[in-house]
């Protein structure tokens, strides 16, 4: 009942999940069940490739919580989709234990290059998988929570506050950059052997992380949609729409930004522990602001505040960009420009607003 509450007069976000369960059921069969060599065998490098669409729409579904609905256009949430990637990443290190290249059963291997002679503090318990799973989603929504704190208690608003985001991802790539901070420096954490005893070069292990993928989207799309029908969602929209108004009537905007940003941090963070594992490396670059104006761009040509619009968009654009990058790398970022130009001019509410005319012209 409450399932059907959330989804009610939601279309779109209807379809969408029910293409995620087809998708869910019939990837790993085609994968396990069917034979290599038959027509309808998927590969398991396109399952993994699916597997990482799923996790750019789960980031895409939080970015757009906080600029469609929210009406917070951040550049940053790259920031939390690389912070829960390397909590995940430091567990994965940790289980490689003695069979890195240098053989230490405790340090990995680009502590022992740098001549380091203990595990530091900050890693200590990530080689359990429960502790490096609270912290994929604490890491981020602390962080999000301290910052939101400031800014919004400031009433830092605007392209002041998106710059303020951008600074923050800037500021910690540059960070991890950094050898001496203990996480890999500029080649970041790899080589990863296992997750929870499963090889990850396994056939099944991917499959696994590929449903997982999408449980998780699955459930961030229901989570964002209960935020946006409830009391809490209603004024959020109305902040979008008239933050000043709502001031003045006696509502506390800053605590409404706070928690919806933390949100949204949080799920990004579950995107990038679940985005690690499939790509099999997590680095610096993650932390570049181009990855969050990106992500902006993908919530723009799916549809903002339309939750489902974002999932589109994010699979779209990376369908294209894995297509461009391979057959014609060089012309990768215009194709991308191009895109987001055609969005703007001709589909102001994304590709989701085709959905909405095409309803409305039904009825």
């Amino acid at each position: 009942m409450y399932l059907k509450k959330i989804l009610k007069d939601d279309v779109g976000g209807q379809v969408f999940l029910t293409i995620l369960l087809l998708v869910s059921i019939m990837v790993p069969l085609l994968n396990l069940v069917v034979p290599e060599g038959s027509a309808f065998h998927l590969t398991t490098y396109t399952v993994t490739l699916l597997g990482k669409y799923l996790t750019y729409a789960l980031l895409a579904i939080a970015v757009d919580l906080v600029w469609g609905v929210l009406g917070i256009l951040s550049l940053g949430h790259g920031a939390f989709f690389a912070l829960g990637g390397y909590a995940m990443g430091m567990y994965l290190m940790r289980q490689i234990g003695d069979r890195g290249v240098y053989g230490n059963p405790e340090l990995p291997d680009f502590m022992v290059f740098l001549n380091w002679t203990e595990l530091p503090w900050f890693w200590q318990g990530f080689d359990q998988f429960w502790f490096a799973a609270i912290m994929v989603m604490l890491v981020p929504g602390l962080l999000a929570y301290l910052f939101g704190w400031l800014a919004f208690r400031s009433r830092v608003t605007g392209v002041y506050l998106s710059i303020m985001t951008q600074a923050l991802t800037y500021a910690l790539m540059l960070a991890f950059f950094r050898n001496e901070l203990g996480f890999g420096g500029n080649n970041g954490l790899t080589d990863f052997k296992d997750i929870l005893g499963f090889s990850l070069q396994s056939d099944a292990t991917r499959v696994g992380l590929f449903f997982a993928s999408a449980v998780a989207l699955a459930f961030g799309y229901l989570a964002c949609r209960a935020i946006v029908q409830s009391k809490l969602g209603r004024v959020a929209i109305a902040v979008r729409d008239s933050e000043d108004r709502l001031r003045f009537i006696g509502y506390r905007v800053e605590n409404v930004k706070l928690w919806i940003f933390t949100f949204s941090a949080i799920l990004a963070g579950i995107a990038g522990a679940l985005y690690v594992p499939q790509v099999a490396i997590i680095n610096p670059g993650e932390f570049s602001p181009l990855l969050s104006i990106e992500m902006v761009v993908w919530v723009a040509i799916g549809g903002r505040s339309t939750l489902y619009g974002a999932v589109i968009g994010a699979i779209l654009v990376n369908f294209s960009k894995t297509y461009f990058t391979g057959a014609f790398p060089e012309v990768w970022l215009y194709a991308l420009g191009g895109l987001f130009i055609f969005a703007t001019m001709y589909l102001p509410q994304g590709v989701a607003g085709l959905f909405k005319k095409s309803k409305e012209a039904t009825v």
